[in-house]
């Protein structure tokens, strides 16, 4: 199963460009009371380091180590942690699927959008429970991309998320992973799953003009357009009327888009 499975966004900087605005704040409050002082985290799917970085400034001194299957988003972390000065957080290109780790290892294992990704979550799941602490949690957090919302509706934008789908169920993923997220953590062993969801909302100026324009370069210029096409889901004509659609939406003042999370904390 592991072989299927290709990452649907890729590593361009309009993926990048998304992935530096997360912090523990917007993107991981739901675990946020995990990470105190002396907690030893492992981060997992790091991708370019703002979380990574956020987390081990909370939890100093322990340290707390970021994985992800890139070597390139590993280098751009580790500059990251360097210019902001954080030197209990080390990066290191590693596998969900065969940690480098012994059992029992870390207090908090944590997984911000990883598991939609994933052709095997529950075995990912199941690697990540066992280097954590009996005491600690198992922090996930995934999209459910059917259920994103916005206004004002358009056909190009409809287009648009079912594309998506399309793509990443051909990569092995599972784009409502949000969803499932609990059934996965029980298939794979947890004692008890605490579930929950939250919300993103691009609605001012500011946000909807940089989402918009994140989202028409990323279905024209990105592994995602290259792997529509080379499924022969879209051409580039039907590339360009959905980045058209994403500018439209931007630009128009009542605009308003909502992406909901499901996100677990699973006890060993």
């Amino acid at each position: 199963m592991r072989e299927r499975e290709t990452y649907t966004h890729g590593h361009d900087d309009s993926v990048l460009r998304s992935h530096r605005w997360r912090t523990v704040e917007n993107s991981a409050a739901y675990v946020a009371h995990r990470f105190v002082p002396g907690s030893s985290v492992l981060d997992v799917g790091c991708g370019p380091g703002t979380i990574t970085i956020d987390i081990a400034q909370q939890v100093a001194p322990a340290r707390v180590l970021g994985i992800d299957a890139s070597a390139d988003v590993i280098a751009e972390a580790t500059r990251a942690a360097a210019q902001a000065g954080v030197d209990n957080v080390g990066f290191a290109v590693g596998d969900v699927y065969a940690l480098d780790h012994r059992d029992h290892t870390f207090d908090v294992v944590h997984a911000h959008q990883v598991l939609q990704h994933l052709a095997d979550p529950v075995a990912a799941l199941r690697e990540m429970r066992r280097v954590c602490d009996p005491n600690g949690v198992v922090a996930a957090r995934d999209s459910i991309y059917r259920s994103f919302t916005w206004y004002p509706k358009d056909a190009r934008l409809d287009s648009w998320i079912d594309l998506y789908c399309a793509v990443a169920e051909a990569n092995g993923g599972e784009p409502d992973a949000g969803s499932h997220l609990r059934a996965w953590a029980r298939a794979a062993g947890f004692g008890s799953v605490d579930a929950s969801a939250s919300a993103w909302c691009y609605a001012d100026e500011g946000a909807r003009l940089w989402w918009g324009d994140l989202w028409a370069e990323r279905v024209t210029a990105t592994a995602l357009a290259a792997r529509a096409q080379e499924l022969g889901l879209a051409d580039a004509d039907d590339l360009a009327r959905l980045a058209d659609g994403w500018r439209a939406w931007a630009a128009t003042p009542d605009g308003w888009f909502a992406l909901l999370h499901g996100e677990i904390l699973a006890t060993p």
